[in-house]
């Protein structure tokens, strides 16, 4: 924590007023953005574009860092504790991306109201408005990033899958309401589809656990809290201020390990699933797979669109984890925000042209949406695609997630038509997530949660794969190494936060 606000200390004494000079060679700000970085040209030509009006307006100019997807997880926390002075903006957010680690261990500048004002006003004025600056501190009081608060999007998991083929299967109106009944639908794929995956998965995943576990049981993740990939800890709504965990205590993770050993035996997956790296939703699109598995948001704008015209007659549907028990939790509102590394040479800067993407039209468009008449056109005040476009080849991939705004986002021809009544539906099965300002003191527990993401690295992929010959065993197995790596020690360190936060807010 120490070294935290000595980073923020440090970086505040020498930029907290606005640089005043706009003349010479512009300033070159540097973003690091999540995912591959395009090949298709299109975002140099866009950059190239949106340069001219950074120059014009802050004399500065923009530049993106990738982080690939290829063991992102380990390569951008690299990146943010290299020191790296090259970086200025960093993409964020407190439950994939960590923000509050991440600002613990130096990584972002601490801000105050005064830099932001100063460099920031419209962000500054936004974001206060709606009372969220509070989400974005430490207990040092300093601000460590920039909250993504006025963008309307759930990124709530589930299923991606034909709903023609469900019908086809016995399932009635193609819509699957419950977790087991992808097993129905799997099989008749399986039978019928002899070219085709039922769900063609890669590496990285647990949803075949998860998924399972979260519309079967009222466990909520506590998001603040990783273990290498894995999330551990939970309490439950019934006791939401209890800590546990559904891998160490759960039950329905037998049941859930069981189900995955069944859709291994059907064949649901490759063979060598766990260590496959493909493109699986290219193997959607092109009928060679029957399911996905992604967030609402993915589905809404952009899987809904491809699949119906690549698949004639699809019907894509989506089922959500957590539907059977309305285990679903709205996004947090710093579920995308902005940090300004604490290694910049030009926060100020760094500041100014976040504003602009943020809160200019001109610059937000180009930045999200590219070159209108070449990225994209407007028809009947909807954003759709030229002529022969392919969203999955030619893409822009700028990736800004953290600080799009609804006042500047279109409507899209690609969007799935019930899309609106699909967000109304999820507002009504959904809850907040109830711990989005706790903050949890690792740095006793590091090593302990090392230990056990190490564990579950091993176990895990094997049960979300149907490797495991006997899963009840194989779980018991896994549960005395975590205790062994130091599961009770950790569980009782968080304890006495969440004790402290819920004593603090008055909540017990």
């Amino acid at each position: 924590m120490g070294m935290a606000l000595a980073a923020g200390a440090t970086g505040l004494a020498a930029c907290t007023a606005p640089s005043d000079d706009n003349t010479g060679a512009p300033t070159k700000i540097t973003m690091l953005v999540l995912g591959d970085k395009p090949t298709n040209g299109r975002l140099q030509k866009m950059l190239e574009k949106l340069n001219v009006a950074l120059t014009q307006k802050a004399n500065a100019t923009l530049d993106l860092f990738y982080i690939e997807w290829a063991d992102w997880q380990t390569q951008y926390n690299v990146q943010l504790l290299s020191g790296d002075p090259k970086i200025d903006l960093i993409t964020t957010a407190t439950d994939w991306l960590f923000a509050f680690e991440n600002a613990q261990k130096g990584a972002f500048l601490g801000l105050d109201e005064e830099i932001l004002k100063a460099n920031a006003p419209k962000t500054w004025e936004g974001v206060a408005a709606k009372g969220n600056w509070e989400v974005c501190k430490l207990s040092d009081g300093q601000i460590y990033f920039i909250p993504e608060d006025n963008y309307t999007q759930w990124t709530n998991h589930g299923f991606f899958y034909r709903g023609d083929w469900a019908k086809s299967a016995g399932i009635p109106d193609g819509t699957i309401t419950q977790f087991e009944q992808f097993t129905q639908y799997f099989s008749w794929v399986k039978q019928n589809h002899k070219k085709a995956y039922p769900w063609d998965v890669a590496g990285a995943n647990e949803s075949a656990l998860t998924g399972y576990l979260q519309g079967h049981s009222d466990g909520q993740t506590i998001q603040q809290v990783s273990a290498g990939n894995y999330y551990p800890f939970q309490t439950t709504a019934a006791a939401p201020f209890i800590v546990g965990s559904w891998y160490m205590e759960s039950p329905q993770l037998i049941e859930a390990a069981k189900l995955a050993k069944e859709w291994n035996d059907i064949g649901v997956w490759r063979e060598d699933a766990i260590n496959y790296d493909g493109e699986t939703r290219e193997a959607l699109y092109s009928g060679r797979s029957g399911a996905d598995q992604h967030h609402t948001q993915t589905f809404v704008t952009g899987v809904w669109y491809n699949l119906s015209n690549r698949q004639k007659g699809s019907d894509p549907k989506m089922f959500w984890f957590g539907a059977e028990t309305k285990n679903i939790f709205r996004d947090i509102k710093t579920h995308g925000a902005m940090a300004v590394s604490a290694n910049s040479k030009n926060p100020e800067k760094a500041l100014q042209v976040y504003d602009l993407i943020r809160n200019d039209e001109e610059c937000y468009k180009l930045l999200n949406f590219g070159i209108e008449g070449s990225d994209y056109v407007m028809k009947d005040g909807k954003l759709g695609y030229p002529e022969g476009y392919d969203p999955s080849k030619d893409g822009l991939g700028a990736n800004f997630w953290g600080g799009r705004m609804d006042e500047f986002e279109p409507q899209r021809v690609a969007d799935d038509p019930d899309k609106n009544a699909l967000y109304t539906q999820l507002e009504g099965l959904s809850k907040d997530y109830p711990y989005s300002t706790l903050l949890i003191n690792k740095d006793m527990i590091d090593p302990g949660l090392a230990a056990m993401g190490s564990v579950l690295s091993r176990f895990i992929p094997q049960l979300q794969y149907g490797k495991a010959k006997d899963p009840e065993a194989f779980i018991a197995e896994m549960r005395k190494e975590l205790d062994t790596a130091g599961y009770h020690d950790i569980k009782q360190s968080i304890q006495q936060d969440l004790d402290k936060w819920a004593g603090e807010k008055g909540l017990k």
